[in-house]
């Protein structure tokens, strides 16, 4: 699917500088950048139990008991996925303060994970924002991972092309900046499933595999081939070039909720590396407004949660 987003030449410029580049590369853009008409599939129907589920001012929050390869070896920790709806500004794309009809509505994804590997801990997060039309690829997609040693950051901006930013404290990655031909991303896909898991790309396809992955495995951030399939309630990506599956078990009636997950991939390098299956297995799932739980009392819900 190619998706276009309509933009001017001036809104472009003024996102660009919040990326703080120079007025030379502003003046290139300025002369390269030309609005142009997006071309979008049809808009999802959706359907009264949709909007009375995910618009009733909660978000979903599921925990995930988690068995996660890192180095050749098996680590226990914790997953959350939060999905909430928000109100996205599409020029400047982040969450909107305020309600307005030019804004695009999004079903966003937080994704965590936590886990230690010996002495030092590691945490992930992606957030992925989808629109809930249905009809286009995500406006943008980040991730962060945090351990010991630094901390990396990649996101991905959807505007005439994808636009990527990242930044690493390894030498070899370093900070950089590019673009992309629009494809499917992995991230999206676990978003696009909670709205119509029918409507889930199968085949052959090109796909960018996740942030997490590609940071952690260190590898080029770029589409890869990849066999699709979405049979008995379990989506399975498998890249051929990067020798990985991911399976994703969703519950087949609405709300469509994710069940768990596999993914087999190698882990570890040189002599110790080994292909290792990482899980993640649901233990609760409540629907909250997290973001007014903020006071010590409301730490029970961790426990509900089963997170502590």
């Amino acid at each position: 699917m190619k998706s276009i987003q309509f933009l001017s030449s001036v809104m472009l410029v003024l996102a660009l500088n919040s990326c703080k580049e120079n007025k030379t590369e502003v003046s290139e853009t300025l002369a390269i950048s030309e609005p142009e008409t997006e071309v979008l599939e049809p808009k999802t129907t959706l359907s009264k139990e949709f909007n009375d589920y995910w618009y009733n001012g909660e978000a979903e929050i599921t925990s995930y008991k988690l068995e996660q390869a890192r180095y050749g070896e098996m680590r226990d920790g914790k997953a959350v996925l939060v999905f909430v709806t928000e109100d996205f500004l599409p020029e400047i794309q982040v969450k909107a303060d305020n309600y307005s009809k030019k804004n695009t509505p999004v079903l966003k994804l937080n994704a965590t994970k936590n886990f230690n590997t010996g002495i030092y801990p590691y945490s992930i997060m992606q957030s992925t924002f989808y629109p809930v039309s249905n009809n286009q690829h995500a406006l943008k997609i980040s991730a962060s991972v945090q351990e010991w040693c630094g901390h990396v950051y990649t996101q991905l901006n959807n505007r005439n092309e994808f636009e990527i930013m990242s930044h690493s404290y390894f030498q070899s990655e370093a900070d950089e900046s590019f673009k992309l031909e629009k494809n499917w991303t992995e991230n999206e896909l676990w978003v696009k499933l909670r709205v119509d898991p029918k409507s889930l790309p199968v085949g052959s396809l090109k796909i960018i595999p996740s942030f997490e992955f590609l940071r952690l495995r260190h590898q080029p951030t770029k589409a890869y081939n990849a066999s699709v399939s979405n049979e008995n309630s379990i989506y399975t990506i498998f890249y051929p070039e990067l020798n990985r599956t991911l399976k994703i078990n969703f519950n087949p009636n609405f709300p469509y909720d994710i069940l768990g997950w596999e993914e087999t991939t190698p882990s570890g390098y040189g002599a110790s590396a080994k292909t290792l299956t990482t899980k993640a297995t649901k233990l609760e799932s409540i629907k909250s407004a997290y973001w007014s739980k903020n006071n010590n009392a409301d730490e029970g819900l961790r426990e509900t949660l089963k997170l502590e």
